[in-house]
């Protein structure tokens, strides 16, 4: 059963029990450094993040400064530092890269490490690893340039293209229609040098994040769009997100279980969310991915997610640190 914070009056549904969180007037000032922007196609996205975190860690008291990276200038990682802070979403962030610099320069930071944040980054290997581990995901099929009329040919049936190593739904499309199939994976292929071609699943779409090695509660995500896009998670006001819901508690209580499952077969550490479908028919619940460093803005669920359960921002940010560090 869940053991509620001191704030906490009465326990959301699907919650599991978290440890209580530091309060600021216990924290340690560290110089940290929040790492944000970066490269890829999230950069704007990054630089919300960034900027949330860098004011919440001044506000615990933190000597903290914000800056840019990318993989032909770390200079930001020059400056002295107890800790870093990835707020980086995507490449260069989520995929290994800057975690792999930090580890060689020997400086703690937030999140999975590199093989973890590679292998979470790269959907393929993601959804062999929760197969591995006996979690449902929907099947697929990877099309390059050399395989790419075959693919098409082979597949029948409503289904999901996507980019096999991206984020925030970015040249994610669904797919009702053979006719359109082969242009959206050439798309995606030349774009992204791949694409997955993966069995539409209809149903809620929920997501868990995790703080240290537990499930926080349940979300479900409506969106009047076609599927929670970019601008269903960014631009749109009226993305709804749901805590209280009419989905059965087992069904809640085992998406936690499984989602907590599918951050360890990755081998992730302090933080994830874990995204997921479930089967309208079946109510079997299907993973499509784990985001190593989910969003920290006014949209962001894992924030979201922790207030249920009386982790504020700044609780949060504190937590995750203490988390890494340990």
């Amino acid at each position: 059963m869940v053991t509620p914070t001191q704030e906490t009056k009465a326990v959301p549904t699907g919650t599991k029990s978290i440890a209580p969180p530091t309060r600021a007037n216990a924290v340690t000032p560290l110089d940290i450094t929040v790492l944000a922007g970066g490269p890829g196609v999230e950069r704007e996205v990054s630089l919300e993040s960034g900027a949330a975190v860098h004011a919440a860690l001044c506000r615990l008291g933190h000597r903290t400064r914000m800056m840019d990276i990318g993989p032909d200038d770390v200079s930001a990682l020059d400056h002295p530092a107890d800790f870093v802070f990835i707020a980086l979403h995507g490449e260069f962030g989520e995929d290994g890269a800057v975690q792999l610099e930090l580890d060689d320069r020997g400086i703690a930071y937030c999140g999975s490490g590199a093989a973890a944040s590679r292998l979470a980054m790269d959907k393929v290997l993601a959804k062999r690893a929760f197969e591995q581990a006996g979690i449902a995901t929907p099947s697929f099929e990877v099309a390059t340039p050399d395989n790419l009329d075959r693919v098409v040919a082979g597949t029948s049936g409503p289904v999901v293209v996507k980019p096999v190593s991206s984020g925030s739904s970015v040249d994610t499309m669904l797919v009702e229609d053979a006719g359109d199939l082969a242009d959206a994976v050439r798309l995606v292929v030349r774009r992204h040098g791949a694409a997955l071609v993966e069995a539409m699943i209809r149903g809620p779409e929920l997501t868990v994040g995790i703080l240290g090695a537990d499930a926080l509660p349940v979300c479900e995500i409506r969106t009047k769009r076609e599927f929670y896009d970019y601008d269903a998670k960014y631009v749109d006001g009226d993305t709804q997100y749901l805590f209280d819901l009419e989905l059965p508690e087992s069904l809640l209580e085992q998406v936690q279980r499984l989602s907590e499952r599918a951050h360890q077969s990755l081998g992730c550490r302090a933080l994830s969310r874990v995204d997921w479908i479930i089967d309208e028919q079946t109510q079997v619940p299907f993973a499509l991915e784990v985001n190593t460093i989910p969003g920290f803005t006014s949209h962001s669920l894992v924030p979201k997610a922790a207030a249920r359960v009386g982790i504020d921002f700044d609780d949060l940010c504190q937590r995750i640190i203490e988390l890494s560090m340990a």
